[in-house]
């Protein structure tokens, strides 16, 4: 039974930083993509990074240049690096992992998912 359990996330003022982790067990395979969503109230889902078992990360648009996700294989964990935050990164953060061949964004495409950890950003 796969099992993700993200942290790190908390309270902070705009243009602070945080870092989320999602560690990761029961796999009997290791997931070709792994990947951060977040949800703010009133909002779909939204893809937020990914990265490939080897590397190859992809990012939203508004994750670039101030979002990094990296992964431990050897711990399987994965993190998010936030900096520069705003109050529109206002949301629950989730992690995902997929286990056939994808780098990308899409919500469908993830089998498992993590159950969340609040950033909550103020102005």
């Amino acid at each position: 039974q796969v099992q993700l359990e993200e942290s790190g996330g908390g309270s902070v003022e705009t243009g602070g930083s945080l870092t989320l982790s999602c560690a990761s067990l029961g796999y009997t395979t290791r997931p070709r993509c792994m990947a951060w969503f977040r949800q703010a109230p009133g909002h779909e889902r939204e893809g937020v990074a990914a990265i490939k078992h080897l590397g190859s990360p992809t990012y939203a648009d508004f994750a670039k240049g101030r979002f990094t996700i990296s992964q431990d294989n050897a711990k399987n964990t994965l993190y998010l690096q936030m900096n520069s935050l705003k109050p529109e990164d206002t949301a629950m953060y989730y992690c995902a992992v997929r286990f056939g061949g994808y780098l990308g964004l899409r919500v469908t495409e993830f089998d498992y998912w993590g159950q969340g950890t609040q950033v909550t950003v103020s102005s």
